[in-house]
């Protein structure tokens, strides 16, 4: 009995191998049964194994698979170290649980301790290998003898029989009672059934089904391992267990199988509508930036008009000016080289008969009024022109664009100051005015960058000059700040381009700062007392040097700066106003009064 189950794993073994050969992939292009190939190696099943998860793959391509983790499923009660021998650890290494990710789900799957080869084998994927060999193309060749083409399969065996080997098989004594089908009849039908035999006795099918082990086996099976087990036949029991899993297929797992699929759809419906809209939107966003392309492009052929109509426009000012100045200094310079030469060369009688026409020719050309387009101090060199990215330039062809070339150019005579810094201020404090340039007609400038000067000088003391600064404001006008360090009145030259604005220069009046008195103030007892000279402050000090006065014009007062009481000069103050004073007193007495 030994001898015989060698021989069969044996032979099945070889009938294993054989059909490995037989499942590479040739150079065939036609199309293969998607269900007879693992995803993994692209190639029809060798020995399909399934995972946990349902997923069948084959048994070399699990044994592949990258560990996901492991733990010890037990541990063994021997000793620890060198002392241990081979075959614990090698029980030690059975004994660990290997994880591994599923290629098709990524879903965590447990590998049994022998490996792969103690996952159960997908029948139904054999089924779909074989049925693919058998409407390849091609003819089919024995698998026992090598020679003639098959002509049948042994559904037991899984081999392909020639006609002689087939009569032989027939023949012997323990394949005698094996199914052996017509390779035609099982092509013209489409679909195999294979019988599925015992792992442990070969040849023997798994016809009955243990109830205690929930287990298939076959009837040597049932006598030996199973003997003390209920085992009934698979046809009585296949009701019981196909309805388990019937119940979960239609009760649970078809209904949430139409909702995801339902579920599924609407996403689908959802990406297809996301990428209409997307597209749409993205068509919208070209066709936008195509046409403002083309607005911005005729936006700016229409700015490069303009802007040679201003270059054709000033150059022409330019040469009718050239040509103003040009014929100006034609007339001085012939006039002038006349006068000298008749001064130089002419006797008297020569000179006096042509005094008359000399005369009235040079007193003519000093006379001369030229008109502002000689612009005899800054000709238009054309920096008024610029370009303003920022400005709203309206639309073009629908769309609004930006960008304006202003050629305004500063008229000094209509440039205005503003500001009380202009004409007042004070000694040690910082003072401001507005300087605002302006165009010929009277618009303020919308953009800096002019040349402005001003100087600051003291009209009496004429080393005494104001440090001045100006801050453009880049909108046409510039905030000028000074800060006198004396009082006095202040000559303010205020230019544009080298040339004076309208009512420059300024006065500008810088009054002494107030310092603060710590003393006792007196007022002036000749100006209160109306004259009397009789009449004496209410402080025991005096006055010395006598009445210097006070401006306030008395009759003998000299109108002068007086001294208060306790010999102090008030340094161009006023007197008091005697609404302030202490009343004077029938003694002519003057109270004194605490600033």
């Amino acid at each position: 009995s030994l001898q015989k189950l060698t021989m069969s794993q044996s032979e099945e073994k070889e009938t294993t191998e054989k059909e490995m050969v037989s499942s590479e992939p040739g150079p065939k292009t036609a199309s293969v049964n998607p269900r007879a190939v693992c995803s993994v190696c692209k190639r029809l099943y060798r020995e399909p194994k399934i995972l946990p998860c349902l997923h069948t793959f084959c048994s070399d391509c699990i044994g592949q698979l990258e560990p996901f983790s492991a733990s010890p499923r037990g541990r063994s009660n021997g000793p620890e170290g060198g002392g241990r021998s081979e075959e614990a650890a090698e029980k030690d290494r059975a004994a660990v649980s290997v994880t591994v990710l599923c290629p098709e789900c990524d879903t965590e799957v447990d590998i049994p301790q022998s490996g792969p080869a103690g996952l159960s084998t997908d029948h139904l994927a054999l089924d779909e290998v074989f049925l693919e060999t058998l409407v390849s193309d091609g003819p089919l060749g024995c698998d026992l003898c090598g020679e003639g083409s098959a002509e049948s399969r042994c559904e037991v065996c899984s081999v392909n029989l020639c006609e002689f080997c087939c009569q032989a098989h027939r023949r012997q004594k323990r394949t005698a009672s094996h199914s052996v089908q017509a390779v035609a009849e099982l092509k013209a039908r489409g679909r195999l059934c294979r019988p599925v035999l015992c792992s442990l006795h070969p040849g023997q099918q798994l016809r009955l089904f243990c109830q205690p082990c929930d287990l298939s086996v076959c009837l040597e099976c049932a006598a030996t391992l199973h003997r003390e087990h209920r085992c009934c036949p698979t046809h009585d029991v296949i009701d019981h267990h196909g309805d388990q899993i019937r119940e979960l297929v239609s009760v649970h797992l078809r209904p949430r199988l139409e909702r995801l699929e339902e579920s599924l759809q609407k996403v689908e419906i959802s990406q297809e509508n996301l990428r209409v809209r997307v597209d749409a939107t993205a068509n919208e966003i070209r066709a936008f930036a195509r046409g403002y392309a083309s607005a911005v492009e005729a936006h700016c052929l229409s700015l490069l008009r303009r802007l040679e109509e201003l270059r054709v426009q000033r150059r022409n000012h330019l040469h009718l000016q050239r040509a103003q100045l040009e014929q100006a200094l034609l007339d001085v310079r012939g006039s002038v080289e006349f006068a000298e030469r008749l001064l130089s060369c002419g006797s008297d009688a020569e000179i006096l008969s042509v005094k008359g026409v000399t005369l009235r020719r040079l007193t003519s050309l000093a006379e001369r009024r030229y008109g502002p387009q000689l612009a005899a101090v800054a000709p238009d060199d054309g920096c008024s022109i610029c370009f303003l990215p920022g400005e709203p330039a309206g639309e073009v062809e629908g769309y609004p664009v930006v960008g304006v070339i202003s050629s305004r150019t500063v008229d000094v005579n209509r440039c205005t100051t503003e500001g009380e810094g202009l004409h007042q201020g004070m000694e040690g404090q910082q003072g401001h005015f507005t300087l605002v340039c302006r165009d010929s007609r009277g618009e303020q400038l919308s953009q800096g960058g002019e040349h402005v000067l001003v100087s600051i000088v003291h009209k009496e003391k004429k080393n005494c000059t104001v440090e001045t600064t100006v801050a453009d404001s880049n909108d046409g006008s510039y905030i000028v700040s000074y800060k006198p360090e004396e009082p006095g009145e202040y000559s303010v030259w205020v230019c544009v381009r080298s040339q004076h604005v309208k009512g420059s220069p300024f006065i500008l009046n810088v009054k002494r700062k107030f310092r603060l008195h710590s003393g006792t103030f007196h007022c002036c007892s000749f100006c209160s007392s109306g004259g009397a000279k009789e009449a004496r402050c209410g402080c025991p000090g005096t006055m010395p040097g006598g009445f210097k006065g006070c401006g306030h014009g008395h009759k003998g007062h000299p109108g002068k700066h007086h001294w208060s009481c306790c010999g102090s000069t008030l340094e161009k103050s006023e007197c008091l106003p005697q609404s302030i004073l202490a009343a004077v007193s029938p003694r002519g007495l003057l109270r004194t009064v605490e600033l």
